[in-house]
């Protein structure tokens, strides 16, 4: 089983206990998209450090329209 398939799995037995979808660590525009196409009922990703460390290199306002896209592009899936 993959790393995506295994935190999707647990994320449908999560909601199937009505319990809330949060994740964070190790997420970043590399893997967003794909993190939050496959995994349901995510409320919430702290990217804090991604965010900033990225942001370093290209602004905070292009890193904040980049990640937006990342989220728009899971959406669309």
């Amino acid at each position: 089983m993959s790393v995506l398939a295994g935190f999707t799995a647990t994320a449908q037995a999560a909601l199937r206990e009505g319990l809330g979808i949060n994740a964070g660590h190790d997420l970043n525009r590399d893997n967003l998209t794909d993190f939050l196409a496959a995994v349901p009922g995510v409320q919430e990703v702290s990217i804090g450090h991604a965010l900033i460390a990225d942001a370093l290199e290209l602004g905070l306002a292009e890193t904040v329209r980049d990640y937006l896209r990342c989220i728009h592009r899971a959406a669309a899936r």
